[in-house]
C-alpha cells in the first residue's frame, strides 16, 4: 500500500504500525536484511560510492584515454589488418595500447585505492541514529535504518529518513535545509492537518536532513534515501552539479589540447602526405603526433596528489571527506572561523552569578540550573558550566524542581524558556543575551525589592554587563515571571513583563597557540575572519588577545540593514563579525566568494552549518554536531588553527604539484607542434617514426609519475593557489616556443652539419641505403635531444628558483628523471632500439646535445625569469 505524505502524517498510528509490519519496540533482527533487499540502503544517489566496475570504466573511459584508444585502432587498421603479410607491424598498436593500460590502469588503482581510503576515513566520522530493536536502544549508522525503525530523536541530531512522530516532549526542529526559513517548527504525535498544506508544514511528520533543535521524540521511518523530500530535491540538484573552479580549469585547458590536436593532426597528415608521397606513414606519425599532444597521465597525476594528500592531512589530524575539498584548502585565502572552541579554550566555566547590584547571589545560580538542566535542547558548554557549578554549590533540595514546559533557543529570539512548578508557584525562568533579556523585562528586582525598569536603569545594566565584556566575561542576562497555577503551555507571548533578576558571567580564556597560529595564516596569506554571536565587548577581548584587529567591527543588525553591495565593501573593510544570525554568517560567506575569494568556515555547531555548506571548504571538528560534521569538507581531529595551517600548506603543496604537470607538459607539447609543422614542411622525410614518437611519450610519462612526489618551494606555499586557465595559455605561449626553437636548431644541425660528416654527404647525395641510415640518425638524435630537454625542463620550470643549486626536487622525482633519462639514452645501443630502428649517435652528437641542454635549462631559466616578473608567479 502506497501511502503519501499526507496519508503518512494523518493515518492512525496503530495502522501504519501494522501497515509497516512494526511496533514502538522496534524490529526484531531476523527481518533487517529482508528489508535492506526489499527497500536498498538509506543513500542518497548522488552519496552513493562507485562501484568497481564504474571506477573501472570511468579509468578506461576519460577524454584523453578514449582517444588513445581510437587512435590504438587506427594505428592497428593501417598497419596491420589491411596491408600485405610481409609488411604488417604491431609496434605502434602496442605502445599506444600501453600507454592507454598504464594510465587506465593506475588511475584505475589509485581510485580504488581512494576508495579504500575514503572508506577508512569516512568511518572516523559516522553519523550515527539512535534506533530501537527488539525493545533496546541501538545507535546504528544512518545508512543500515529500514523502513519500519524506531528512531529516537534529541537535540543536535539531524534526521536520517522521513519519519511519522509517534511520541514527541518539546520537540522543535529546523526545516532550514528544506525551506531555506529559519523559524523553528514544533512537532508532534498527533496534530490538526488540513489537506492542501504544504508537507514541510505537517506537525507530525519530521523529514530526512532537517535538524532537532530542541526536546526528544520517537518515530517511525516511513521513507528512506531518494523516496524521501530531501531525496527528492537532491536528485534535481544532481542534475546540475556546481563545478569546482579546479575542475572548472581543468575542463577548459582539455578543451583546448583537443581543439589543438583537431587541427594540427589532420595538418600534420596533409602536409607530410603531400611531401613524402606515403600517405600511410603520414597517417601513422599523423597519429603519433595525436598522441604526443594528449597529456594521458593528467587523471593520474591529479589521483596521485590527492590521494596523496588526503594521507598527509589525516597524518597532521584532519580527515578529507571530499578530495576536491584539498585543491580548495589551498586556493583559501578567508578564513572565516568561529569565536569560541578556535580562538577560545571552550572549556567555559561560570565565574560570577550576580545579583543587579553586583553580588553573588544563590538564587541567580538556582533559577540558571533549573533554566540549564530542565531544558531538553542541545545543552552546549554555557549550560554545562551553569549545571557544573550548580551541583557543585547547590543542596540537594534546592536542585529538585520539576519542568511544565520549555521555549528552545533559537537564532532570532536568542533566548531559552523553562516553566517550572516550585512548590506553589510556577515560575517561568529565562536567559539569554543582555538585550534580548531586556527587550522582554519590564521591571528589575534591586535588593529584594521589584521596580518598575527604567531607561535610567537600563543604561546602567548595559553599562554594567559592559564592565565585564572588557574583562573577557560573557555574559547573559536572567528574567523570571510567576505564572498562573496549571499553566501548561508557554510561548514566545508568555515572554514579556518580566523581572530581570541577575546576570551569569562566563569566562572562556584565549586557546594557547591562536595568536601564533594566527600569525602563521597571516604569514600565508590567509585572512582570519571573525563571525560570531556573541557581543562586541567580549569578541574585541579575545580578538585583543590573539591579535586580530577588532577595534572595528559590524553588528548583526547593522548587517541587516546592508543591501548585498554594501555588505560586501564591508566585508573587505571588516574582520569581525559580532552578533550574528546562521542566515547572516552564510549570506556573509556567499558575498566572499562571490566576490573571488575562496572562503574556507571553521564552525562546530548547529548555526555554523549554513555558512559551512556556503564556503568552499566548510571544516568541522570529531566532536561537533552531526548537522556541522554532515555539512563538512574537512573534519578536524582537534579544533586547532595550527592543524588547519597545515592542512592549508598541504593542500597548496599538492596544487604545486599538479600544475607543474598540467603547466610543463602542455607547453612541451605546444612546442612540439610547430616542429612537427615546420619539419613536415622542410624535411624530405618524418622528423621522428611514429612507434619511436610513441616510445619517446611513453619515457616521458614514466618520468612525470614521479611529480606527486616532489616539494614546492617555501616562497609558493606562501600564497594562496587557484587554478586560472588564462595562466596556462600563457605559460603555453611563453615557454612552448623554446622548444620549437631548439628543436628547429638540431634539425639543420643534424640535417646539414653532423649527419652529412658522419657519413660523407648531404641526403640527397647520398645512395638509398645510406639515405635510410641518415633518416635513422636523424629520428634517434631528435628523440635524444628532445627525451633529455623535455625530461630536465621538469626540473628547471617546477621552481622560480635557480634548479639544482637554489631549489632542489625530491630525491624521489630526482632518481626518476635520472633513471628514465639513463635508460632512454642507452636505447639506442640496445636490441630495443634496433627494434625501433635507432642508431648509435657520432661523437660530435654528444658535445652538441651537452651544448643545447645547457644554452636550454639557460634560455628556460632567462624567459622564466621575464615571465615571474611579469605575471609575478609561474606556476
Amino acid at each position: 500500500m502506497k501511502l503519501n505524505n499526507y496519508n503518512l502524517a494523518t493515518i492512525n498510528q496503530r495502522e501504519l504500525l501494522k501497515i509497516l509490519d512494526t511496533s514502538k519496540k522496534g524490529l526484531q533482527y531476523s527481518e533487517i536484511e529482508a528489508r535492506q533487499e526489499t527497500y536498498g540502503r538509506n543513500e542518497i544517489e548522488y552519496k552513493k560510492e562507485k562501484s568497481v566496475l564504474q571506477i573501472i570504466l570511468e579509468g578506461f573511459l576519460s577524454p584523453f584515454t578514449l582517444i588513445l584508444i581510437i587512435l590504438a585502432f587506427i594505428s592497428l587498421a593501417t598497419e596491420y589488418l589491411f596491408v600485405t603479410s610481409g609488411k604488417k607491424d604491431l609496434t605502434s598498436f602496442i605502445i599506444i595500447i600501453s600507454l592507454v593500460l598504464i594510465s587506465a590502469l593506475l588511475e584505475i588503482t589509485q581510485n580504488l585505492q581512494a576508495k579504500r581510503s575514503i572508506d577508512d576515513l569516512d568511518e572516523m566520522v559516522e553519523v550515527t541514529s539512535n534506533i530501537i530493536r527488539e525493545g533496546l536502544a541501538k545507535e546504528i549508522p544512518t545508512e543500515e535504518i529500514v523502513i519500519g525503525d524506531i528512531i529516537h530523536l534529541s537535540a543536535g541530531d539531524m534526521l536520517p529518513a522521513d519519519v511519522r512522530i509517534l511520541e514527541s516532549r518539546d520537540l522543535f526542529i529546523s526545516q532550514t535545509p528544506l525551506t531555506g526559513e529559519s523559524e523553528l517548527i514544533e512537532k508532534r504525535a498527533t496534530a490538526r492537518i488540513k489537506k492542501g498544506q504544504a508537507d514541510t508544514e505537517f506537525q507530525t511528520m519530521a523529514y530526512m536532513g532537517t535538524e532537532v533543535v530542541s526536546g526528544t521524540g520517537i518515530g517511525v521511518v516511513v521513507r528512506l534515501a531518494d523516496d524521501t523530500l530531501f531525496g527528492d530535491i537532491a536528485k534535481k540538484l544532481q542534475e546540475s552539479p556546481i563545478k569546482t573552479n579546479f575542475e572548472r580549469g581543468i575542463e577548459s585547458t582539455t578543451q583546448l589540447l583537443i581543439k589543438l590536436m583537431i587541427v594540427i593532426a589532420p595538418l600534420v597528415v596533409l602536409i607530410n602526405g603531400f611531401s613524402t608521397g606515403s600517405w600511410v606513414q603520414a597517417l601513422l606519425f599523423g597519429i603519433s603526433v595525436a598522441v604526443g599532444l594528449t597529456p594521458e597521465m593528467l587523471p593520474v597525476i591529479v589521483n596521485s596528489n590527492l590521494i596523496k594528500g588526503a594521507k598527509q592531512l589525516s597524518a597532521n589530524g584532519s580527515i578529507v571527506k571530499d578530495t576536491n575539498a584539498i585543491q580548495n584548502l589551498g586556493a583559501i585565502d578567508i578564513l572565516c572561523t568561529d569565536k569560541t572552541g578556535t580562538l577560545t579554550q571552550d572549556s567555559i566555566s561560570l565565574e560570577y552569578y550576580l545579583n543587579t547590584i553586583g553580588k553573588e547571589d544563590r538564587e541567580i545560580l538556582k533559577y540558571a540550573y533549573y533554566n540549564s538542566s530542565l531544558q531538553t535542547g542541545l545543552k552546549n558548554v554555557i549550560d554545562r558550566a551553569i549545571i557544573q557549578r550548580g551541583r557543585k554549590e547547590l543542596t540537594t533540595s534546592e536542585l529538585r524542581a520539576r519542568k511544565i514546559d520549555e521555549l528552545p533557543f533559537d537564532f532570532e529570539r536568542r533566548r531559552l524558556s523553562v516553566l517550572v512548578d516550585k512548590e506553589d508557584s510556577q515560575v517561568l525562568i529565562t536567559k539569554g543575551a543582555i538585550e534580548e533579556m531586556l527587550s522582554v523585562s519590564s521591571k528589575i528586582l534591586v535588593n529584594n525589592q521589584i521596580y518598575e525598569l527604567t531607561k535610567q536603569q537600563e543604561s546602567k545594566v548595559l553599562d554594567d554587563v559592559q564592565t565585564l565584556n572588557k574583562q573577557g566575561l560573557r555574559v547573559l542576562g536572567l528574567s523570571i515571571k510567576e505564572i498562573t497555577l496549571n499553566h501548561q503551555e508557554i510561548n514566545v507571548k508568555d515572554e514579556s513583563e518580566m523581572v530581570l533578576i541577575g546576570y551569569l558571567a562566563f569566562l572562556d580564556p584565549p586557546k594557547e597557540g591562536a595568536k601564533e597560529a594566527i600569525a602563521a595564516l597571516a604569514k600565508e596569506k590567509v585572512k582570519v575572519k571573525v563571525l560570531t554571536g556573541d557581543n562586541q565587548y567580549v569578541t574585541q577581548a579575545v580578538c585583543r588577545e590573539v591579535k586580530i584587529e577588532a577595534e572595528k567591527f559590524l553588528t548583526g543588525d547593522q548587517v541587516a540593514l546592508m543591501n548585498d553591495e554594501e555588505l560586501l565593501k564591508a566585508s573587505e573593510e571588516y574582520d569581525v563579525f559580532v552578533k550574528l544570525n546562521p542566515t547572516q554568517k552564510a549570506r556573509l560567506v556567499k558575498l566572499m566568494r562571490n566576490a573571488g575569494h575562496a572562503v574556507g568556515f571553521l564552525g562546530d555547531g548547529i548555526n555554523d552549518s549554513p555558512a559551512m555548506r556556503e564556503a568552499d571548504v566548510g571544516i568541522s571538528v570529531d566532536n561537533a554536531v552531526d548537522i556541522a560534521k554532515e555539512a563538512a569538507d574537512l573534519v578536524l581531529l582537534k579544533k586547532d588553527l595550527r592543524i588547519l595551517e597545515k592542512a592549508v600548506l598541504n593542500g597548496r603543496e599538492i596544487f604545486g604539484n599538479i600544475m607543474k604537470y598540467i603547466k610543463i607538459t602542455i607547453s612541451s607539447n605546444f612546442g612540439n607542434i610547430f616542429s612537427v609543422l615546420l619539419a613536415s614542411i622542410f624535411l624530405p622525410f618524418l622528423p621522428m617514426q611514429p612507434m619511436q614518437l610513441l616510445f619517446l611519450n611513453l619515457i616521458y610519462d614514466i618520468s612525470c609519475l614521479a611529480i606527486p612526489f616532489d616539494k614546492m618551494d617555501q616562497e609558493y606555499l606562501r600564497q594562496p593557489q587557484k587554478l586560472d586557465s588564462k595562466e596556462v595559455k600563457n605559460f603555453m605561449f611563453w615557454f612552448g616556443p623554446i622548444s620549437s626553437i631548439f628543436d628547429i636548431l638540431t634539425f639543420i644541425v643534424l640535417y646539414f652539419v653532423i649527419i652529412p660528416k658522419a657519413l660523407g654527404g648531404e641526403y640527397f647525395n647520398l645512395l638509398s641505403n645510406q639515405q635510410r641510415n641518415f633518416i635513422a640518425i636523424f629520428h634517434t638524435g631528435w628523440y635524444l635531444v628532445s627525451l633529455w630537454t623535455q625530461t630536465l625542463v621538469l626540473h628547471a620550470l617546477r621552481t622560480k628558483k635557480m634548479p639544482f643549486l637554489q631549489s632542489r626536487s625530491s630525491l624521489v622525482m630526482f632518481l626518476v628523471t635520472t633513471i628514465t633519462v639513463t635508460i632512454g639514452t642507452i636505447i639506442p645501443y640496445t636490441k630495443l632500439g634496433l627494434a625501433l630502428d635507432f642508431r648509435p649517435m657520432p661523437i660530435e652528437f654528444w658535445l652538441y646535445l651537452l651544448m643545447v641542454v645547457v644554452l636550454y635549462l639557460l634560455l628556460t631559466t632567462i624567459v622564466k625569469n621575464i615571465y615571474v616578473k611579469k605575471y609575478k608567479k609561474l606556476l
